[in-house]
């Protein structure tokens, strides 16, 4: 490991993370907050940590996160992006591992665009024949 800080960026739907792993004890901060203050669900604090558990490096890095934009889930999956973009940075044999676990992937769902004529994307005006 040649530099101290590792860094790498997340997306998913409108949510994008800034994500630096720092080699330390395990502590993960977002938003200046502790993983624990910030998100209420144990669920998403679980899909944050997959890619340090599939790569067996929980304990092993502190972690950094700026997060804007989007819901709580969208969110966590943008950082959980994010840590896995800087763990291949960390060290590259980490790829296949996370290739195949599918963290490496940007999720490309996001929102449809409403139409004219409709009342939202696809929800069209209550039809009366009269």
């Amino acid at each position: 490991m040649a530099s101290a800080k590792f860094y790498g960026t997340g997306r998913r739907k409108k949510s994008i993370a800034r994500v630096y792993l720092i080699p330390g004890t395990g502590k993960i901060t977002i938003n200046k907050r502790d993983i624990d203050e910030y998100f209420g669900l144990e669920t998403l604090k679980v899909i944050v940590r997959q890619p340090l558990v599939a790569t067996e490096t929980e304990g092993k890095f502190d972690i950094s996160v700026n997060v804007t934009g989007g819901g709580f889930t969208g969110q966590a999956g943008a950082i959980r992006h994010g840590v896995a973009r800087a763990l291949l940075e960390a060290d590259n044999e980490y790829r296949p591992i996370l290739k195949a676990a599918g963290y490496l992937t940007r999720d490309p769902r996001m929102k449809e665009r409403k139409k004219y004529g409709l009342k939202a994307a696809r929800r069209a005006p209550q039809f009366s024949k009269r």
